[in-house]
């Protein structure tokens, strides 16, 4: 076993350094940036702008500095400056970057401008590098400094605020998919072709093809806007009233930021989640379950007299969990990312919401950070799956 787990947390670092290096040159060579806004000011006039100016801030976000060695420093820390061995400095000459590019305007097949580096007035040398703000690199746990949205702060505490936030959401809505949607779909199964087996799959299939932000939409206007308006019991959907007290019909004041406030806001984005999962897991485990049912040896057992209760629990959801086992634990990295249309829909201050924000603000640490934490945990639900298959089937050995 210990041979096992050696190799596969070697795979797991080059599966994660090969997530990194696609993600960071897909952010980098995307279109826009964080200069964007710099160009459109440009092109209107109104401000003057020289070239300094945009050297600076070329220098502040790193832009300066060709793509590999942006990276290097991202995940390793590294270079800072040049080599020093026996007190002599080596590479200190070396051409790491482009200070203050030459950029012609071209008419692209669209009939567009694009401004297009041409060349290089004015070269970034790797002795450049000695006292510019870098973090420590990834491996060292430093996700960097965030560049707008906490400015010039770690982007550590960025995560650290938001993080709890996505698990408590995913955390809740996990538990409560599961203890519903695994005795629906068993249900369904025994009682397979019944009225409530039709009316199920009738429901899952609904649930399953539902938008999210259809959903979510829906959910806020029955549960909080109509009931509001008439001024019945409701349910607070977004966080903009948790900045004060508010009165809930039935329920009196609810003091912003306690228990209850959390509670409240929790309803709605839960809700969304679980019913979606709800669906699609209580149908595999019911397609799972008739499967299994069909199987020689569940005959066998009820031809040896074994109750229904025993035929059922112990012998056929215990074979049927093992490929349900897969879809939860991929599903979970899935619904971390996932969450981003919840939380953008009620407001919830996740790891989701932030992850559009960083886009939308071309914080590329903040939105790398968030990335490969996602990458982190598809690795371990790989694992985490295999463990798992040994415990369910005891015919499988991680060796």
């Amino acid at each position: 076993m210990s041979t096992y787990l050696v190799r596969r947390f070697l795979q797991m670092i080059l599966v994660l350094f090969i997530s990194a290096v696609a993600t960071y040159a897909l952010l980098n060579f995307a279109p826009g940036g964080p200069l964007q806004g710099l160009r459109q000011i440009q092109q209107t006039g109104r401000t003057t702008i020289t070239e300094d100016d945009i050297a600076r801030i070329r220098a502040y976000f790193e832009l300066d500095l060709n793509l590999w060695v942006r990276f290097s420093r991202w995940l390793l820390g590294t270079p800072r400056g040049p080599v020093v061995i026996g007190g002599k400095e080596y590479f200190a000459d070396l051409v790491v970057g482009c200070r203050k590019p030459i950029e012609s305007e071209i008419i692209d097949e669209n009939g567009k401008y694009q401004n297009v580096v041409v060349g290089c007035k004015e070269v970034v040398y790797m002795k450049d590098l000695v006292g510019r703000r870098t973090s420590n690199g990834l491996v060292r746990g430093d996700f960097g400094m965030s560049w707008r949205i906490l400015r010039d702060r770690p982007v550590s505490d960025l995560i650290a605020s938001r993080l709890p936030k996505t698990l408590q959401l995913i955390g809740i809505q996990t538990l409560l998919s599961l203890l519903i949607g695994i005795p629906l779909g068993i249900y369904s199964a025994v009682r397979q072709y019944s009225t409530f087996d039709y009316i199920f799959t009738t429901l899952a299939f609904m649930g399953s093809a539902m938008p999210t932000f259809f959903f979510g939409i829906v959910m806020i206007l029955l549960f909080s806007i109509l009931p509001k308006d008439a001024g019945w019991f409701y349910v607070p959907a977004g966080l903009s009233e948790s900045v004060r007290n508010y009165t809930v019909p039935g329920l009196g004041e609810v003091i912003a930021g306690s228990f209850t406030d959390r509670a409240l806001h929790l309803i709605l984005p839960v809700a969304v989640l679980t019913i979606v999962n709800v669906a699609g897991w209580s149908r595999f485990i019911r397609a799972s379950m008739l499967e299994v049912m069909r199987q020689d040896y569940i005959r066998t057992a009820r031809a040896k007299g074994l109750g229904d209760k025993v035929v059922i629990l112990k012998h056929a959801l215990r074979n049927a969990l093992i490929p349900f086992v897969t879809i939860v634990v991929f599903t979970l990295p899935g619904l971390f990312s996932g969450a981003i249309i919840t939380e953008s829909i009620f407001a919830w201050p996740g790891m989701g919401r932030l992850y559009l924000l960083a886009l939308g603000d071309y914080d590329y640490p903040v939105a790398m950070a968030i990335f490969f934490i996602i990458a982190v945990l598809t690795v371990i639900a790989t694992l985490l799956r295999d463990i798992l298959y040994t415990v369910v089937d005891p015919r499988i050995r991680l060796s």
